[in-house]
């Protein structure tokens, strides 16, 4: 497992940090350690799956990953 911190553009409040964390949650290989507003930080299988596929996922809750 490896852990990645996220930084993310966005977010600003309650309703982000769920919306984040349920769409990172969904993935197989990843465990959720913390969301709050503009970060997450995640373990991950390489494996299973990708640091681009955690940016889609943030992506699909509406938000964008930036470097």
């Amino acid at each position: 497992m490896k852990t990645m911190d996220l930084k993310i553009e966005g977010m600003s409040c309650g309703h982000c940090v769920m919306a984040v964390k349920k769409e990172l949650g969904k993935l197989t290989g990843v465990t959720v350690e913390s969301v709050e507003v503009g970060k997450a930080r995640v373990q991950f299988d390489e494996l299973a799956v990708s640091p681009d596929r955690l940016a889609k996922a943030v992506e699909e809750a509406g938000y964008r990953v930036v470097s």
